[in-house]
């Protein structure tokens, strides 16, 4: 059965570690409720760009970064809401806020749940009331995420969400994927080409949106570290986005509700009620061979 410790470095850091497995992640809730490592058999599976994560004013590379009220960026960083203009930034603020501890578990099931509530700095940008809670938990080699979110607000509240976790990748030519879909959408030329199986790497940047998924896994095969990963999703992720740099150790394989702008087109746009909840979940599995 997996424990729980907690480690004060520059932010609290609570593990939960399965010594016998060799199984942990580790979770800080001040930097955007995330988590900053995710190791199986003792084996690194996230990447993190550490000297960044020092830096609070700066965005967070690296675990897996939250994505709320928006995925990805909106037109000159703005939308309209009951005739009114508001300022979001690139997949909004829940990334970049600190978020509270909520809930420890050692009982039957072992698990860390952080949340954010909004407030006077959220509101201000996004005009709703809302709990946002994420926990997390191991079993076996397998990282479960539960999201739930409960509208306080006396008005529907819409939104997009998704994960952006990243994946070490020490050689991206030895990468084999085997995602469900036919084609891809270049997220900045808004092309679509193509899937065959494969990316490539010689590009600067790489960054497509899978929106036609047949299936609600996707896998990608490292034969460099031997180790094959595994992304489940709910249907609540009709959207799969896959984004690297070149000369960067890391790929993203990012499970997202709606596409780019759905604040303001309302494509895919998720619609919670008045004191109505929304959950979904997302599951990840490294398996090394």
């Amino acid at each position: 059965m997996p424990k729980i410790t907690i480690e004060q470095r520059q932010y609290k850091t609570y593990i939960l570690a399965d010594d016998t497995t060799g199984n942990q992640i580790e979770v800080v809730p001040e930097r955007g409720g995330i988590i900053t490592s995710w190791q199986v058999q003792g084996q690194e599976i996230f990447y993190l760009d550490t000297e960044r994560f020092t830096h609070p004013d700066l965005s967070i590379r690296g675990g897996n970064p939250i994505l709320f009220p928006i995925c990805g960026n909106l037109p000159d960083n703005t939308y309209t809401h009951n005739g009114q203009q508001y300022t979001l930034k690139q997949h909004g603020f829940a990334r970049d806020l600190p978020w509270e501890l909520e809930e420890v578990s050692e009982d039957k099931t072992t698990y860390v749940k952080v949340h954010l509530v909004s407030n006077e700095q959220t509101k201000a940008v996004y005009p709703f009331d809302f709990h946002l809670s994420f926990s997390y938990k191991i079993n076996g080699n397998t990282l479960e995420i539960q999201q739930h979110l409960h509208n306080s607000s006396a008005t529907p509240i819409p939104f997009s969400t998704g994960f952006h976790p990243y994946f070490q990748a020490p050689d991206k030519t030895q990468l084999e994927f085997a995602i469900p879909a036919g084609e891809y959408q270049d997220q900045r030329t808004k092309e679509r080409k193509f899937f065959g199986g494969n990316f490539d790497f010689n590009l600067d940047e790489i960054d497509v949106a899978f929106k036609e998924l047949t299936a609600n896994s996707a896998t990608v095969t490292d034969n460099s570290r031997k180790l094959k990963l595994t992304l489940d999703y709910g249907d609540e992720y009709p959207i799969v986005v896959f984004w690297t740099l070149k000369g960067k150790d890391f790929y993203c394989l990012e499970p997202w509700s709606a596409p780019r702008n759905s604040l303001n087109t309302g494509e895919n746009l998720t619609v919670v009620e008045p004191g109505a909840s929304y959950q979904a979940s997302v599951r990840l599995t490294a398996s090394f061979f």
